[in-house]
């Protein structure tokens, strides 16, 4: 499969600026993935993320847009260079699954700068776990131990094994110890892991799993101020990689954890909103993993720093899985074309698709 080059923001031809953009449904990207091997998308996601991180400074940037209720929420992640804008629609109900629907659901947009026109409109909810555990491995490999092979796994639902295998495939993380308040996740867990090739322990306590572990991942759902790793389970060169803690009121490090580690984050205007760092002080010192990535700050000073990476997910890394998904796409010949926008034969006269339908409207008879 040939994938453009991701160290540049997609140049789409005039031909590809039409009005029926690339539509990539959930099964399409499933067959895409499969059709590209896991680990090789992991990998390419990740190298695109990579990239655009270290274009930092080419986007117009902002904190999601989030709208709260009682048992959950609902986001919208707009962000833009000089060329393509992306946005992604995503939720967060914990309660979700006790009716069948997942915890997440999301698809996402991308469009032409120059015109408005959409490009791409596909599924992201698989895409957003991809790129959630690309980005934990790019940022773990820069932060943690370069001899880390032992990971804890705290929290086994949906986004558990896409952890996992991005670790063991990009970090080389060998044992995965796995833990969860519903032995049920944890047995589904290993059970989808089993032939990945990772050494695997269902552990009984949170305690257990964490105790000499190279690397912490919690990956919770639970919608409330939780302190699942409290400062004494935490050892000297220990990664932290803080995924679910991701909106105001929703945390998984103890604020002693942080005060002991060096932080790092996303977007820090989002994070001090949304991750684990909302519980500290306004001049709580982090630093932004783009400029760790492109040399600008120091990532781990020694070997028995403690990191945290306080991982909310930035609408930069789905602008980054969408550019990716949209030129495997491209490059397999997946996916369909949609007919989203009315095709006019004169720009102004909108009115005239009416003229053409049979349609009658508030009494107005409309030619056939």
């Amino acid at each position: 499969m040939n994938v453009s080059n991701p160290q540049s923001s997609p140049v789409f031809s005039k031909l590809a600026i039409s009005l029926s953009p690339l539509y990539l449904s959930a099964p399409a990207a499933v067959e895409l993935v499969q059709s590209i091997g896991l680990k090789a998308c992991m990998a390419g996601i990740a190298e695109f993320i990579h990239a655009d991180f270290l274009r930092w400074e080419d986007f117009d940037k902002s904190a999601r847009v989030a709208n709260h209720s009682l048992d959950g929420v609902i986001e919208l992640m707009p962000i833009a260079d000089d060329t393509t804008y992306s946005f992604k629609y995503v939720n967060g109900h914990p309660k979700n699954t006790a009716m069948g629907l997942s915890t997440v659901m999301a698809f996402g947009v991308m469009a032409d700068v120059a015109t408005g026109a959409p490009l791409f409109l596909s599924e992201l909810t698989l895409t957003t776990a991809l790129r959630t555990a690309a980005t934990s491995a790019l940022a773990a490999k820069v932060l943690a131990r370069p001899d880390s092979k032992v990971m804890a796994l705290i929290g086994n639902g949906a986004q558990s094994e896409f952890q996992a295998l991005a670790f063991q495939h990009l970090v080389g993380i060998e044992t995965v110890r796995l833990y969860d308040l519903d032995p049920l996740a944890s047995a589904k867990c290993m059970a989808n892991l089993s032939r990945s090739g990772l050494d695997l322990q269902i552990c009984d306590s949170i305690a257990q799993a964490v105790q000499g572990a190279d690397i912490v991942t919690t990956v919770t759902a639970d919608k409330s101020c939780a302190t699942i790793i409290t400062s004494d389970l935490i050892e000297p060169g220990m990664h932290i990689n803080g995924v679910g803690g991701d909106c105001p009121g929703k945390t998984e490090l103890a604020a002693s954890v942080l005060a002991a580690s060096k932080v790092f984050v996303e977007y820090t205007p989002q994070s001090r909103v949304e991750g684990d760092i909302q519980q500290m002080p306004d001049d709580f010192a982090v630093t932004e993993l783009w400029q760790v990535l492109k040399g600008q700050k120091s990532g781990r000073d020694h070997v028995s720093q403690i990191t945290v990476f306080d991982s909310v997910g930035f609408a930069l890394e789905d602008f980054a899985a969408l550019r990716f998904m949209y030129e495997a796409a491209c490059a397999l010949g997946m996916g369909e074309r949609l007919s989203l926008i009315p095709k006019l034969s004169d720009p102004k006269n909108l009115f005239g698709t009416l003229l053409k339908t049979g349609l009658k409207s508030d009494g107005l008879c409309v030619a056939s």
